[in-house]
C-alpha cells in the first residue's frame, strides 16, 4: 500500500490532513513535539496550524501517556491501530504508554445501511435479495474499518456480513504517508530515536493494515486455521462462504455463544471456568509451538465459549507467523529461564534477537543473572509469564537489542491468554501449561529422523554450493580478464575517521588559499605603486585581498576552536 502511494506532491487532503495532526498534538500538549518536528522543515500546512493553535489548559491532571492516548482517539481509525500496535511494542514506548494504549477502543457510530448495500451489490455484483433472504439494517456492531450486520443465505443459514466503511482505504494511504514522514524526521532528527527505528515500526504497521483491509485474506487465514484444528473438537471456528466474500466484504457463520468473562452466563450454562483457561493457554501454544501460526488477538472480544467448554475464534485480521528456528530458540530461553542458567539465556537471547552492533556479552550476562535471580527461589506457580516476558523486553532494550515483529505478537498472544487463564481460574499455572510444549520442541532435535532430515538437506544444499563453484570461479576470472572486478567495503567504524580526514583537509585547503591570498595581494602591493585604483597610497586590490584574507583567517580561528568544519 505505502509503495503506491506518491510521495512528492501532496494533495490538498495532505496538507489539511498535516494541519488536523499538527492542531490535535497542539490541543493536547504536545507543543515541543510540534517544534521539532516543523523546525526541521517548515511547511505551509504548520502555517496553518498555527493560527488554530490553543494552550493546553487541561480541566484535570492528566499524565503524558493518557494525552498521548486522547491524541490518538481524536485522530481516528488509522492511529488508533497504530497505538494498538505499538501497545506491543515495550521496546518502542515506556510501560505508562503501552498500558494507556492498551486502552484503545475502535467502537464509532455505524454508517448509513444505504452505504452498506451499496458497497456490498458492487462487490457480489448483485443485488443483495439475490446473495441473502434476509439482512438486517441494524448493524451488531461497528468498528474504524467496518461492521458487521446479521443476515440469512438462501439455503437457510445463519450469517453474519462484514462490510469494509466507505473510503477507509483512502483515509489509511493518507495517514500512512504521514505518519511514514513523520517517522522519517523522528530518526534522522532527534536523538534517541534511531535505535528504536521508528520508520521499520511503520513498515510493519502498513504490512499488519495491508491485510486487515482485504477481507480475502482475513477468509484464508480462517481457512488455514479450521484445517490446523480439523480433529480438535475443543475448538470451533466460524465457517465461511466463499460465494460471498470480496476483498471488501466478508460473509461467514453466526455464532451465538457466551462471552468469556459474563461469569454469570458461564455458570449458568454449565461451562467449566478452569476447563475454559487451560484449554484456551493450550491452544495458543498448540497454535505456536506445533503449527508456527497463531492468533496474534485473542483478546476477550475476539472470543466465544460454547457450550461443551469449546472454544470459538473471531475476527482472524491480525496474524502471526514463527519458524521453526525460532521456536527452538524461544524453547531453549524458557527452558535456560527455568532452569536459571544465565549463560543459556544470553545465548538464546542473542539468536531471538536482532542488533546491529553486537552488545557487550560480560554486561548482558551479568543483568540476565540479576534478572534470573528474581525468580531463583519462587514456585513456578507463582511466576507470571507477562511480567517475566517484559522484564526480559526491558533487558533487550537497554542493551540496544530489537525483537522482530512476529515475536511480539506471539508474546501478546501468550500474556493475553495467560490474563484470560488467569480470571478464569486464580490456581492457572502457565508455566506448567507450556513445559511439555516446550520439551516437545527440544526433544524433537534429537529424534533420529530429523538428524537425518537435517543431515540430508545440509548436504543437498552443499552439493549445490559445489556445482556452482565453477561457474562463479568462471565468472570471477572473466571479471578479472576485463578489468571489471570491484570491491566494495562498508566499516562504519572508520566513518569517524574519515569526517576527521575531511575537515582537516579542509582546513588544510582554506589554509592554503588564505596564505596564497596574503602573498597575492602583497605582491600587488609592492608592484603597483603607479596603479590607477589606489587608496592613500595604497592598491585598493591589495587592501581588499588583505581585508578578505583576514576574514577568512578570523573564521579559521574559530573552527579551529570549534573543532568543526569550515
Amino acid at each position: 500500500m505505502l509503495s503506491k502511494i506518491e510521495l512528492v506532491g501532496r494533495t490538498y487532503r495532505h496538507v489539511q490532513r498535516y494541519r488536523q495532526i499538527l492542531v490535535v498534538l497542539s490541543k493536547y500538549g504536545f507543543d515541543n513535539l510540534v517544534d521539532s518536528l516543523t523546525k526541521v522543515e517548515q511547511r505551509v500546512e504548520y502555517s496553518f496550524a498555527q493560527f488554530f493553535r490553543r494552550p493546553w489548559q487541561p480541566s484535570e491532571i492528566l499524565t503524558r501517556a493518557e494525552r498521548a492516548r486522547m491524541v490518538i482517539e481524536e485522530l481516528g481509525p488509522t492511529f488508533i491501530k497504530m497505538g494498538q500496535v505499538l501497545s506491543t511494542r515495550p521496546d518502542v514506548l515506556p510501560h505508562d504508554f503501552i498500558h494507556e494504549f492498551a486502552k484503545l477502543q475502535q467502537a464509532v457510530p455505524p454508517f448509513p445501511f444505504e452505504e452498506a448495500k451499496q458497497i456490498i451489490e458492487l462487490e457480489l455484483r448483485m443485488p443483495l435479495d439475490e446473495m441473502y433472504t434476509y439482512f438486517e439494517e441494524t448493524p451488531l456492531a461497528a468498528a474504524s474499518f467496518g461492521q458487521v450486520h446479521r443476515a440469512k443465505m438462501k439455503d437457510g443459514a445463519d450469517v453474519v456480513v462484514k462490510v469494509q466503511r466507505p473510503g477507509i482505504q483512502r483515509i489509511v494511504a493518507v495517514d500512512l504517508e504521514i505518519m511514514q514522514h513523520v517517522a522519517t524526521l523522528l530518526e534522522r532528527r532527534l536523538d534517541g530515536w534511531q535505535t528504536h527505528r521508528p520508520t521499520l515500526v511503520v513498515e510493519e504497521f502498513t504490512r499488519v493494515l495491508e491485510l486487515e483491509l482485504d477481507y480475502t485474506i482475513e477468509s484464508s487465514h480462517m481457512e488455514r486455521f479450521t484445517w490446523q484444528f480439523t480433529y480438535d473438537h475443543t475448538v470451533h471456528i466460524p465457517k465461511i462462504y466463499r460465494e460471498a466474500i470480496t476483498t471488501r466484504v466478508l460473509t461467514m457463520e453466526y455464532i451465538d455463544g457466551f462471552h468469556i468473562f459474563d461469569l454469570e452466563q458461564l455458570e449458568q450454562a454449565n461451562i467449566n471456568r478452569q476447563e475454559v483457561a487451560r484449554r484456551g493457554f493450550r491452544l495458543i501454544l498448540e497454535q505456536i509451538f506445533v503449527n508456527g501460526f497463531f492468533h496474534a488477538d485473542p483478546h476477550p472480544g475476539n472470543l466465544l465459549i460454547l457450550p461443551e467448554n469449546i472454544i470459538c475464534y473471531l475476527d482472524f485480521g491480525m496474524m502471526g507467523r514463527i519458524d521453526l528456528r525460532s521456536r527452538e530458540n524461544c524453547a531453549d530461553l524458557i527452558l535456560a529461564i527455568i532452569k536459571r542458567n544465565e549463560i543459556k539465556t544470553t545465548n538464546a537471547l542473542l539468536q531471538l534477537t536482532i542488533y546491529d552492533t553486537k552488545p557487550e556479552r560480560a554486561a548482558l550476562e551479568k543483568e540476565v543473572a540479576s534478572f534470573l535471580d528474581q525468580y531463583s527461589y519462587r514456585p513456578l506457580k507463582e511466576i507470571e509469564l507477562g511480567k517475566l516476558l517484559n522484564q526480559l523486553l526491558d533487558v533487550t532494550t537497554r542493551h540496544n537489542l530489537r525483537i522482530p515483529p512476529d515475536l511480539f505478537l506471539m508474546m501478546k498472544a501468550l500474556t493475553t491468554a495467560e490474563g484470560i487463564g488467569r480470571a478464569l481460574d486464580p490456581d492457572f499455572d502457565p508455566i506448567q501449561q507450556a513445559q511439555p510444549f516446550v520439551w516437545r520442541i527440544y526433544t524433537a532435535r534429537l529424534d533420529p529422523r530429523r538428524i537425518l532430515r537435517d543431515a540430508y538437506d545440509n548436504t543437498t544444499e552443499f552439493a549445490g554450493l559445489l556445482r556452482e563453484i565453477p561457474d562463479d570461479l568462471h565468472d570471477l576470472l572473466r571479471q578479472t580478464n576485463r578489468g571489471e572486478l570491484r570491491f566494495k567495503l562498508a566499516l562504519d567504524e572508520t566513518k569517524p575517521l574519515i569526517a576527521t580526514i575531511d575537515r582537516i583537509s579542509n582546513m588544510l585547503a582554506f589554509s592554503i588559499v588564505l596564505a596564497a591570498l596574503i602573498i597575492g595581494s602583497s605582491l600587488i602591493l609592492v608592484t603597483n605603486t603607479n596603479s590607477s585604483y589606489q587608496w592613500n597610497g595604497l592598491s585598493t586590490i591589495a587592501l581588499i585581498g588583505f581585508v578578505v584574507a583576514g576574514v577568512m583567517g578570523f573564521a579559521l580561528l574559530l573552527a579551529i576552536l570549534r573543532r568543526g568544519l569550515v
